[in-house]
């Protein structure tokens, strides 16, 4: 009988969520084991929680580590919550996320035959994100080696600027690189940090709702190079202070920086959202290409964080969706329109739906931006989709749907929906291997589509996170 507080030796089989891998005991009993683990390490673990099929069980020592076992670069590695996979060899990531997507195919949608293809590696696993965002704390989370250093030579307690340790949104590690992220923008970080410590300046805390600095935010394109700063503080918005800050910037990134903007936020929370934005430098914008369309973005605004890879999502995406010059597409859960954008000149019109109000102006600033005059977008939450009976008889019905909804998946109204209308092909681009097994299987049964072939695309490496691409055949 197994019980709490049991010491229990296994070899690691299989990678899982929110860091607990799983194991199998020699009686046959699951376990998933919690803490830094790689698939193939032989680990001892004890117990922490027993219940009827499976144990939980938190990582003691690895005694014999996985081939696929590497040393991580980052020193946060293991307090952060970032990278929780950067001690795992890039194409052992890589199968695992292609598993990943397989074993949610087979398991929750019942696609037993499905081949998912190998995931699409990023060109670069590190140094890959254009928009990081760090968060200000007077409340310095302490990793379990600094409980054990003298205090008087620790870095102050009441600061840090970096990111919240895993589920304590109350505490920050103060970061000193990030390895995700280019060297421009650890040089912001960097001089921000300085800045604001020399200035002895006031950081906001919930609990007070009282002080100053609340987020730094910093964009780079990869295409353009162009450079964002966004400041967040509590208002009022300190010019003087601001323009001080932009001197040292400049100091530091020389003509690097485009743009520098201190944005305001009242609210009682700590996301990095600003509800107005006082610009100091540029015109608060900065540009990105993806493939030949140009976007702009604003501190507000979304774009896929890994601009490399989210053009060969979107390659992918046009390629799957086999589209004719005489076709309708219609594209759900369009955002910002950067796919309704991307497929524009290989179809005869495109109609994007999204929630968003912002993300529709968005959209209809990038279509113009570009010259692109074939592409439609209309605001309407997804569930509401079968109600829209002018606009299906403007538009025409489609004959390819592409859907990039989000984690939860598809609306079931607009499954439905999407169902009655019965475009030639489905291309669903997801975010959640879960919900598309979901949605997958409600297209599938009844035999009105088929699953012909799934791509994983690897916008996040050293992180679980994997995208896809799935194509449905109308039968």
């Amino acid at each position: 009988m197994h019980h709490k507080g049991e010491q229990i030796e296994v070899t690691i089989a299989d990678a899982g969520d929110d860091d607990k891998c799983f194991a199998k005991l020699e009686d046959g009993m699951s376990v998933f084991v919690q803490g830094r683990v790689a698939v193939g390490d032989r680990v001892s673990a004890e117990v922490y929680k027993v219940k009827k099929n499976y144990l939980e069980a938190k990582l003691r020592e690895v005694l014999s580590p996985s081939a696929s076992r590497v040393e991580p670069p980052c020193q946060h590695f293991g307090v952060c919550g970032g990278c929780k996979w950067q001690h795992v060899d890039y194409a052992a990531q890589l199968e695992q996320k292609r598993k990943h997507v397989q074993d949610a195919l087979r398991h929750i949608g019942g696609f037993k035959e499905i081949i998912v293809e190998p995931a699409i590696a990023a060109l670069s696993p590190y140094h890959y994100r254009n928009k990081v965002d760090f968060s200000f704390s007077n409340r310095r989370y302490l990793s379990p080696d600094e409980m054990n250093i003298d205090a008087s030579l620790l870095k102050p307690l009441d600061f840090a600027l970096g990111f919240h340790a895993p589920q304590r949104y109350d505490k920050a590690i103060d970061i000193d690189e990030c390895h995700i992220a280019t060297s421009e923008m650890n040089k912001v970080l960097e001089t921000v940090k300085a800045f604001s410590q020399a200035k002895k300046l006031s950081v906001y805390s919930t609990d007070t709702d009282s002080g100053m600095l609340r987020n730094l935010v910093v964009r780079q394109s990869v295409h353009t190079d162009d450079l964002m700063v966004n400041l967040v503080t509590s208002p009022p918005h300190d010019a003087p202070l601001m323009n001080e800050l932009l001197a040292r910037l400049n100091d530091a990134l020389g003509e690097r920086l485009t743009t520098f903007v201190n944005g305001l936020s009242s609210r009682k929370n700590t996301v990095a959202f600003s509800e107005s934005e006082a610009v100091m430098k540029g015109d608060g914008t900065i540009t990105e290409r993806l493939g030949a369309y140009r976007f702009s973005i604003s501190a507000n605004s979304f774009f896929q964080t890994n601009t490399l890879q989210a053009e060969r999502l979107y390659e992918k995406t046009l390629e799957l969706a086999r589209l004719e010059k005489s076709d309708v597409v219609y594209d759900l859960y369009c955002g910002t329109g950067s796919i309704s954008v991307f497929i524009s000149a290989h179809c005869a019109k495109v109609f994007g739906i999204e929630m968003v109000e912002s993300s529709i102006r968005d959209a209809h600033a990038n279509a113009l931006r570009n010259g692109i005059t074939n592409c439609r977008f209309k605001m309407l939450d997804l569930k509401d989709f079968g109600k829209m009976e002018s606009e299906l008889k403007e538009f025409g019905l489609p004959d390819v749907v592409i859907t990039d909804p989000p984690r939860a998946g598809m609306h079931p109204d607009a499954v439905q929906t999407l169902l009655k209308l019965a475009p030639k092909r489905i291309v669903y681009v997801s975010c959640n291997p879960a919900s598309l097994a979901r949605d997958g299987k409600s297209f599938c049964d009844g035999d009105n589509y088929r699953l012909t072939e799934v791509h994983p695309v690897d916008m996040f490496p050293h992180t679980n996170h994997i995208e896809s691409v799935a194509v449905f055949e109308r039968l």
